[in-house]
């Protein structure tokens, strides 16, 4: 393993700022910094563009949620702690803007600034920066966060700590951090790190999960009332510190946020029904037209909001495992996507009214344009690598598309002969190869996952008009986990969530470095190079054009390689909620997402 040197932490003095004054003559401290270009809010914005800074303070968010808890720690190894901990229980160096694909701007930190080629990037706390117990918030937290994130905490954070060569301090209130490799991305992940209190852990087991320790942090809510398994209450600190600071205005509105944990979603529904949450989020789109009529509804207590969005879709529906031969022949895999009747499927399960995800960044600025040739920069970077890609790479590749109707006469016509090229031929009635082994493979399936299982039996119904029977295999959500950690399926309900602002994670999901990693994201198994070098191009690139370029140019090779059958997505978020809590009517680009609930609404009888 390699050795990173990390100085102690160390007075900052006349003769040190002598020194670094040329070192850092070519930076300048930044109100805020974008993945790329300029922020698109000017040094003296009073408010982000899609909150409400009037919003009044007070009144009480209660969500009701599946599952349960088991500790107040959420960002270790152990333990299972409420997501929303994460976000809602600290605060970081800078606060992200959901109304730019990666932009942040100061939140703990008053500025930043960063090296030429943002080798290296600088961080300056403000200097009323308090922890929720009225205590400073130091730049000696800031590094104990960073060194014991990176070294103890959640793997989440041990990637970028990774390619930090030093940390050292730079002034009374400031930090820096060098990198030893290039990647643009950074300066931003770095100014995202939760911030602790270093003297609340001293003498403590940090990795220890549980519910004896209460965090201290410094945003504008603490630890109240809990019981673990049962619900848990945020306060919100009327001492917080950061209340003038320009990113938080229009946020933290309630004073109370609960979280209500109830068995499983059916419960948390009909809890909601009953008047014991505030708001729901609603995913099926048949349930929110048909179920969504009860009594508070109609008498005008419960309001039914639909926030749009510009996110990508990302990629949801049946990935294939091309470390198993059934599945390494691209013709098989295209097969499998004839075979799959979407438009059936989807009048069947909804009415027809979802529409398909198209490729995998599909519904942004980031995705391919289905069926047309690439061009421009996208080409350019594409062509080194074209001889070893499928056509449609270059000439376009859009997804099968059915008449509609049950039989897929065209299409299964189609599947039938890219089967025969692949080697499989319909003999007695099924589907074999000439030494007469039978097609077949295993599709594994949570048991949870009843929508997903109407989809299979769909497409398996399909499946047997070409002679091919799969085995469907149902486990529950642990021997789920465990079978896909260790890719041990041939074919599997899948899901990746992809944002504006793809980085480091794309390594993660699709690298070919993970592809034999178990417990990796790379559920498809893929090993390729030029997936490897649109990563890069990505995480290089020195323009939007070419970030733009780069993602479209990935999104082309994923998609026409068939990795994966595409179902539907939502262009928007189904939000029920009580007539008393409000959001902002200018959204964000990101719509429903991080940073919008509870963040920006308020209670207002």
């Amino acid at each position: 393993m390699r050795s990173v040197n990390f100085p102690k932490l160390r007075p900052w003095g006349g003769a040190l700022a002598i020194i670094l004054a040329g070192a850092t003559a070519q930076a300048e401290p930044q109100h805020g910094i974008a993945m790329y270009g300029d922020p698109a809010l000017p040094p003296d914005f009073v408010a982000l563009p899609h909150v409400n800074p009037d919003a009044p303070k007070g009144g009480k968010i209660v969500f009701a949620e599946s599952g349960s808890f088991d500790s107040l720690h959420p960002v270790i190894r152990k333990g299972g702690a409420p997501w929303q901990l994460r976000f809602m229980l600290f605060e970081s160096l800078m606060g992200r803007s959901y109304d730019e694909p990666f932009t942040l701007y100061g939140l703990l930190a008053e500025s930043v600034e960063t090296g030429p080629n943002r080798e290296w990037v600088e961080f300056t706390l403000r200097e009323e920066a308090k922890f929720s117990d009225g205590s400073p918030v130091t730049i000696e937290d800031v590094m104990w966060s960073y060194e014991t994130l990176g070294t103890k905490g959640h793997a989440r954070y041990q990637g970028a700590w990774g390619k930090v060569e030093t940390m050292e301090q730079t002034g009374p209130r400031s930090v820096r951090f060098t990198f030893n490799t290039v990647d643009f991305e950074l300066p931003l992940i770095m100014g995202l790190r939760p911030i602790l209190k270093k003297a609340q852990w001293e003498g403590k087991d940090f990795e220890a999960s549980g519910i004896d320790v209460l965090p201290i942090g410094s945003s504008p809510y603490t630890i109240g009332d809990f019981e673990p398994g049962r619900y848990l209450e945020l306060t919100r600190n009327p001492d917080y510190w950061g209340k003038d600071v320009p990113f938080m205005q229009g946020q933290a509105n309630f004073d109370t946020i609960r979280f209500d944990y109830y068995g499983d979603g059916d419960v948390v529904f009909e809890a909601f029904k009953a008047g014991e949450a505030s708001t729901h989020r609603e995913g099926n789109a048949a349930k929110w037209a048909t179920q969504f009529n009860f009594p508070a509804v109609e008498k005008g207590d419960v309001v039914l909001s639909t926030i749009p969005h510009q996110r990508p879709t990302g990629i949801t529906g049946f990935v294939m495992n091309t470390r198993r031969d059934v599945f390494n022949d691209i013709r098989v895999r295209d097969a499998m996507m004839h075979a799959f009747n979407f438009e059936f499927i989807n009048q069947t399960l909804n009415g027809g009214t979802q529409p398909r995800i198209e490729s995998f960044y599909d519904n942004s600025v980031l995705g391919m344009e289905a069926g047309a040739p690439a061009t421009g920069r996208v080409a350019e970077f594409l062509q080194p690598f074209a001889a070893d890609l499928p056509d449609e790479v270059m000439a376009g590749y859009a997804l099968p598309v059915s008449d509609g109707s049950e039989r897929n006469r065209a299409n299964i016509g189609r599947a039938m002969e890219l089967m025969e090229a692949a080697g499989w031929t319909i003999q007695d009635g099924k589907m074999k190869n000439a030494a007469g082994e039978l097609f077949t493979f295993e599709i594994v399936l949570s048991l949870s996952a009843t929508e997903t299982r109407q989809i299979v039996d769909i497409y398996t119904a399909a499946l047997d008009r070409i002679g091919i029977q799969p085995t469907i295999t149902t486990v529950d959500s642990a021997q789920y986990k465990e079978r896909t950690k260790a890719f041990d399926f041939d074919m599997a309900y899948y899901r990746r969530g992809l944002s504006l602002s793809p980085g480091n994670e794309q390594r993660l999901y699709w690298g070919s470095e993970q592809a034999n990693e178990e417990g990796s994201r790379n559920w498809m198994g893929v090993q390729s190079p030029a997936i490897d070098g649109m990563i890069e191009q990505m995480l290089t690139a020195d323009s939007q054009d070419d970030f733009r370029a780069a993602t479209k140019a990935l999104d082309r090779i994923l998609s026409s390689s068939r990795f994966v059958i595409p179902i539907w997505y939502s262009n928007i978020s189904r939000i029920a909620h009580s007539k008393d809590i409000h959001f902002p009517e200018r959204l964000p680009m990101y719509g429903d997402w991080l940073g919008f609930q509870p963040e920006v609404w308020w209670h207002e009888e």
